[in-house]
């Protein structure tokens, strides 16, 4: 006689814990129900120590990589504005009148600054008056200009000579590389000011040139530190400087006081202006 056997329901495979969940189990309807109080859900998965350490090892890397990637870019930056900077000097080299006008010039700084303590604003004058007594149209210029929406109101002062045959303007700035220092400055951009003239003498478009590349660079600069760039040294600002509006003097006297003492020439071995006076230090009044 044949034996038949008892099927085997679903649930027999099922320990008694499991069968009482399973049949005691209700749906709500509710699509989020299951995972509410199912006990067969997959656990929350946690990374051990070691696969933490491996991804932030691997950003590390992928840090320091961008990291590296930046300064060799902003090196490459760097090579190429000196290149333009040479360059520049290089077409400047070409000019005769220019090359004159800057020997004069630099006598003038190296007789005057190094015998007397003048500050700046005196030393301008002085130089002016040295330059005038060597045939050149010197004089004092003046820039001045407001505040006009982002930009900053300021003023400065340089040299300026216009050539008499010509009528070309070249401008004369006794500080000019100490006019785009910064306090943090980063090394490629250390590097690059160096190749700066200390004093410059040249035909405007130069000027604007180096004055736009430079200032660029400083503002390149302080972003790679995540610092904010100061108003007076964009490039905005710093073309006006040179550019804005301005009026020229040849007044020996860069303060309204009558009673500034004079030295002659003669007094510090400047015998080529013996006629000139000269002017003692002073502090100057906007």
């Amino acid at each position: 006689m044949p034996l038949f056997t008892r099927t085997k329901r679903v649930s027999d495979p099922l320990d008694e814990r499991a069968k009482n969940r399973f049949t005691d189990y209700t749906s709500s309807g509710s699509e989020h129900s299951i995972a509410a109080t199912d006990s067969f859900s997959s656990p929350p998965f946690f990374p051990d120590s070691a696969c933490l350490v491996s991804r932030a090892a691997e950003e590390k890397i992928k840090t320091d990589s961008d990291s590296e990637s930046d300064l060799e870019c902003e090196s490459d930056r760097t090579d190429a504005i000196i290149n333009i900077i040479n360059s520049i000097k290089n077409i400047q080299n070409g000019d005769s009148y220019r090359n004159k006008l800057l020997a004069h010039t630099m006598k003038g700084v190296q007789i005057l600054d190094s015998s007397l303590n003048y500050n700046k604003h005196v030393l301008n004058r002085n130089v002016m008056l040295y330059l005038q007594q060597n045939g050149y149209n010197a004089a004092i210029c003046k820039t001045k200009w407001l505040t006009n929406g982002g930009l900053n109101g300021g003023n400065y002062e340089f040299i300026d000579v216009i050539r008499s045959d010509t009528n070309d303007r070249y401008c004369i700035d006794l500080s000019f590389a100490s006019e785009f220092s910064l306090a943090r400055e980063t090394e490629e951009y250390t590097r690059l000011t160096s190749y700066l003239p200390k004093v410059f003498v040249g035909k405007n478009d130069d000027l604007k040139k180096f004055v736009k590349l430079v200032s660029d660079a400083g503002c390149r600069s302080l972003k790679t530190k995540g610092l904010i760039f100061p108003p007076w040294r964009k490039n905005r600002f710093m073309q006006m400087k040179w550019f804005g509006p301005y009026r020229r003097t040849v007044s020996y006297i860069p303060t309204v006081n009558s009673s500034l003492n004079v030295v002659k020439c003669s007094a510090v071995g400047f015998n080529a202006v013996s006629n000139g006076v000269f002017v003692n230090a002073v502090t100057r009044t906007r």
